[in-house]
């Protein structure tokens, strides 16, 4: 038989709204009471009726969140993070993928909405988003992560790609590279924002960059990176002065530009270095460990994971940005012996 509110009520000589405002995390309840309100749940595995408290409260205790792309390391990451902070304050998480398709990205969202999600989490691939509510309910915040609209109103959560671009290109000047080559992305706010800090440095060391040594890809670098960066780098390789360097999208992009490099028998780092961003876990144990910039990935789930649950309980607030400042890791791809 279910453990209730009222049985650990009744076993500890408090009444019930006790017991609940314990279990919502009220501040007005007394630090002992608390711990022995705590413990007898713990004793009891009292599991909390979640449609109960739901119907209770109007809310659905979940979080809905779209992204491009389920098993890119990326927002596999970014998922766990956000997941082990609903997890504390019992809340689930729906997961969707848009499969870098805008209208299949309607499609989830309206879902997501329908089910009466509490918060909404969005890395879209909307070329211009103007507004979620033209899709559905009007009172469920959202919170964009990864892709920002600066022009939107909206709540962000991101890594400093401005700042992404300026430090992997600074590290490609620093070892010396002088025809630094930039394999960019389409359509996004971190590839506009990591090609403009790419330029800056590049100005910066009056280093030219000529036109065709920047190789703009399609919308799927995040789930076919290492087949684009194969075909980009093979673009750069065929040039009659080919870079020294090039500064990668991500690093599924940088594992194809340097498998491309290798089967042209040229190598990596000595004849070309390459430079990737995302700092995937496996790239120390690649055949070339992969130099990368860390965007953080796992503190900028914990950020949104903590402001979803402040817009559940709190939803009117005035739009925040949240940028996370990225870090060099240095390996063996821009690395001589």
């Amino acid at each position: 038989m279910a453990v209730r509110l009222k049985d650990i009520a009744r076993d500890l000589g408090v009444s019930v709204v006790t017991v609940s405002k314990v279990l919502r995390g009220n501040s007005d309840i007394g630090e002992e009471t608390r711990k022995r309100v705590l413990k007898r749940m713990k004793e009891l595995n009292y599991q909390p009726n979640m449609l109960a408290r739901g119907l209770a409260s109007g809310k659905t205790y979940t979080v809905g969140m779209v992204v491009p792309d389920l098993v890119h390391p990326f927002f596999a990451e970014f998922a766990k993070s956000l997941s082990g902070v609903l997890r504390q304050s019992s809340r689930a998480l729906i997961l969707a993928s848009s499969e870098e398709d805008p209208e299949i990205e309607r499609q989830e969202i309206r879902m997501l909405l329908r089910r009466g999600i509490d918060v909404l989490l969005i890395a879209s691939c909307q070329p211009n988003l103007r507004n979620f509510y033209e899709l559905g309910d009007e009172r469920t915040p959202y919170l964009l992560f990864d892709r920002n609209f600066p022009h939107l109103a909206a709540h962000f959560v991101g890594s400093d790609d401005l700042k992404v671009g300026e430090l992997a290109t600074a590290h490609l000047i620093e070892i010396g590279r002088k025809r630094i080559a930039h394999i960019a992305g389409r359509n996004t706010s971190p590839s506009y924002e990591r090609l403009r800090g790419f330029r800056n440095k590049m100005i910066e060391a009056q280093l030219p960059v000529p036109e065709e040594y920047v190789v703009v890809c399609d919308a799927h670098m995040e789930d076919r990176g290492d087949k684009t960066g194969y075909e980009a780098m093979q673009q750069l390789l065929a040039l009659p002065e080919r870079p020294d360097a090039v500064f990668c999208y991500n690093d599924m992009t940088a594992i194809g530009a340097i498998a491309a490099t290798l089967a042209a028998g040229l190598r990596v780092p000595e004849d070309i270095a390459i430079i990737g961003c995302g700092n995937m876990p496996y790239n120390d144990y690649l055949r070339i460990p992969l130099s990368s910039i860390d965007h953080g990935t796992t503190e900028l789930g914990r950020i949104a994971g903590e402001l979803a649950l402040d817009l559940s309980s709190t939803p009117e607030q005035p739009p925040k940005s949240i940028l996370v400042p990225p870090t060099l890791i240095v390996r063996a791809s821009t690395q001589s012996n």
